[in-house]
Order: structure tokens, then sequence, then C-alpha cells
């Protein structure tokens, strides 16, 4: 992760996008989610989502693995460039977490992040917290997920 002083409020970043198969959504479903509309094509369309719906566990993993790659490539560059670059600490938590719309069988989603607040925390010298509303848009640019993620990153100048 970058520095506290880096997360200017309105900084976005692409995270990528994932395209849910019947196959990938079955084997996560099988092994966290076992529901059958998550199983099973047939009780997907029988249920009120209309088709093999991803669970929604499926979804939020997959921005997790996408802010994570987006780091590592965000070190990579900055290091490449000979600039040093933040090691985030830990996340107290998210909020607001929502599922908007199914995601079925064949939707391709693109991720993003955008910086929605940056402040210095008295609480832990050096060090800030920054809140960004991750979201996800399906193929028809239909918003189907999104929530408020949370991370401590230290300041460049340790709050000095």
């Amino acid at each position: 992760m970058p520095f506290l002083d880096d997360m200017k409020v309105g900084l976005r970043r692409e995270l990528g996008t994932f395209t849910f198969t019947a196959e990938n959504i079955k084997t996560f479903a099988r092994e966290f989610d076992p529901q059958p509309f998550h199983l099973d094509e047939e009780a997907g369309r029988n249920s009120i989502f209309g088709g093999l719906a991803a669970s929604g566990w499926h979804v939020a993993s997959v921005c997790m693995k996408l802010i994570v790659a987006e780091g590592v490539r965000a070190r990579q560059a900055a290091e490449a460039r000979g600039e040093e670059f933040g090691t985030g600490g830990p996340s107290p938590g998210f909020r607001d977490l929502r599922w908007l719309k199914p995601v079925l069988a064949g939707d391709t989603l693109t991720y993003s992040s955008e910086v929605v607040s940056s402040r210095a925390t008295a609480s832990r010298p050096g060090w800030g917290i920054v809140e960004s509303k991750n979201v996800a848009v399906n193929q028809r640019g239909e918003e189907v997920y999104s929530f408020l993620g949370i991370v401590f990153l230290p300041q460049r100048s340790g709050g000095n």
C-alpha cells in the first residue's frame, strides 16, 4: 500500500475484471456457500435470481484478490522507479456491504476503489486511516456490489 500522504480523497484505482463462469461459481459454492442456487443451474433458474448465481462472498473474495494484486503491481512499479512504498497495516473492518444485483454465470464484473476519506490518527502516531468505496459493475454498467473498506496506512513523514 502507498503512504497515507498519497491517498487523497477522490483518488480512484481500477482494480481489474473477473468473469464468473458456471464452473467457478460452483467450485466456490461447494467449498464455502453450498446453497442450491449457487450449485445447480435449474435451482438457480427457479430461484429469485433467475439463473445460477454467484455467492456474494465469492464476489467479495474476487474483490479482495484484485485489491491485493493492484497493491503488488503498485509496489513493484514504485520499487522499479526507486521510490519508497509504504507497508499498510491491518484493516479495522468495513461498513455498508451491499450486494445490489445478482451476479449470474457469464457476468463479467469490473472492480474499482475510490478514496472517500483520509486522515491521521491520534491514537497511532505515524499512522492514518483511509476509507475507500469499493464497487463492482457488471458488463451492462450496473453496480452489483459495494462496500466501504477501512485500512491503516503509515504516514511518509512518520507523523512528524
